[in-house]
């Protein structure tokens, strides 16, 4: 009898077995093979990646059952047109670095192209008397939770600076929903062993998050969604930490005092740590039980009734199977910090989910993110194409600018700022990209016309 052969999707490596990971064009499955024959030089012009990534039943441990390619990543070149040849791996056990956890909270919260960088430009936009509502809102949360006193600066004390960091918050359509302005400390300034001596913070990592949203799908639980407001604000600082008075709210008579901080506030070195310390002891002692292995994912069971809870930095999702069970959560969490439900889950450190409750699917969209890089990189009217890497393209370290004119050019384009951008859509929903990124990120420190 003549061995059966399917034609499949090379889309990675398994990390604690041998051999890799195909998609299956007929039965929408990844499965973990090790015998393959890989057609190098075949045209794959006959699948169509779909949209966006569905989250279904899980099969195995670690990954959804039912994965569907999401959209091709847009390219600018019109020659470019064949797959790249894929590499061959050795035969050992592959481990794969937990790196880049924390990377979805910066991308998210860096300002956009039109949000102001500083107190002037602030004051001068068109925006201005938002600007100036979000700031007087997060004074009087400063004010609230008393976080600092106002002190003559002891002697041979250098007291840290601080600024304002804007962002005009989305919706999913793209349109201004709030203005935020949030104080931050210039932490880059603090000395180790002086002013702060821990730093480390864990946050929930992204293939925990969309092994719960599988698990929530598969079945049919609620999924919502609550953010902290200023969250750091909730952890007491151990240190004795000076801090300049902020730009634009210096008070009269006391332009020599500066801020004596009893509370940590957002780029302290240890604010992550102790925001998160606060939060740890609050919700093991409403019941829930923290996940040894997952330190931000936490659970309570009470018979048939169950609760997930995960945390990212300020954003919390509440999975369950019991309503009343999750709305005594939220209530609870409500009385013990400054909460703001955001009702069932849509949005998710700029993801958008996208759920299907009668099919028990969940899909997971950057397209707000991947249209503002586009514009970002004047990218947004480029050619789309079927695949993010063409056949026949060969990029090498000799390929640096050859001439003046060429380091000229080159010294103008953001090279290693698109790189970082794709990185954060790489990363969590478009996994197609994870060969092309890998391969023009091996050239940002001198990067020519070809790269």
């Amino acid at each position: 009898m003549e061995s059966r052969s399917e034609t499949c999707i090379f889309v990675g490596y398994p990390k604690e077995t041998k051999g890799y990971y195909f998609y299956s064009l007929s039965d929408l499955k990844v499965f973990v093979s090790t015998n393959a024959k890989f057609l190098e030089k075949d045209y794959m012009n006959d699948f169509v990646p779909r949209s966006r990534i569905v989250l279904n039943e899980m099969s195995g441990d670690t990954i959804p059952r039912e994965v569907t390619q999401p959209n091709p990543i847009v390219s600018s070149d019109p020659t470019q047109d064949q797959q790249p040849t894929i590499p061959r791996c050795s035969g050992r056990v592959r481990t794969q670095p937990e790196r880049y956890i924390g990377l979805g909270e910066s991308v998210e919260n860096l300002p956009g192209d039109d949000d102001p960088y500083t107190y002037k430009e602030a004051m001068e936009d068109v925006d201005s008397r938002h600007w100036q509502k979000a700031m007087q809102s997060e004074i009087e949360s400063m004010f609230d939770n008393k976080v600092w006193s106002l002190v003559d600066l002891p002697k041979g004390i250098k007291p840290i600076g601080c600024k304002w960091v804007y962002k005009r918050k989305r919706g999913m359509d793209g349109k201004v929903e709030t203005f935020k302005a949030r104080l931050v400390a210039k932490g880059y300034t603090q000395k180790e062993g002086i002013d702060y001596e821990e730093t480390f913070s864990p946050v929930a990592m992204l293939k925990s998050i969309r092994i719960l949203l599988s698990i929530a799908a598969s079945l049919d639980l609620e999924i919502w969604q609550m953010d902290v407001k200023t969250a750091f604000l909730n952890g007491s600082l151990d240190e004795s930490i000076y801090m300049m008075q902020p730009e634009g709210f210096i008070e009269k008579g006391q332009m020599e005092k500066v801020c004596k901080l009893q509370k940590s506030i957002y780029r302290l070195k240890q604010a992550s740590r102790f925001w998160n310390i606060r939060f740890d002891q609050a919700v093991k002692g409403f019941g829930f039980i923290q996940n040894p292995d997952e330190p931000c994912v936490y659970k309570r069971i009470k018979g048939d009734r169950l609760v997930f809870l995960i945390l990212y930095v300020d954003d919390i999702l509440l999975i369950g199977n019991d309503v009343g069970v999750l709305t005594s959560v939220k209530e609870w969490l409500a009385k013990q910090f400054d909460m703001k439900d955001l009702g069932e889950a849509s949005f998710i450190l700029g993801i958008q989910v996208i759920r299907d409750r009668k099919n028990r699917t969940i899909a997971l969209s950057q397209a707000s993110y991947i249209d503002k890089i586009l514009s970002r990189f004047s990218m947004q009217d480029s050619k789309k194409g079927m695949l993010p890497f063409r056949h026949g393209i060969k990029l090498s370290k000799e390929q640096v600018p050859k001439n003046k004119h060429e380091e000229q050019f080159m010294s103008r384009v953001p090279y290693a700022s698109a790189v970082g951008s794709l990185m954060y859509a790489m990363l969590y929903t478009r996994l197609d990209i994870c060969f092309a990124v890998g391969i023009v990120s091996r050239f940002q420190s001198k990067p020519g016309p070809d790269h």
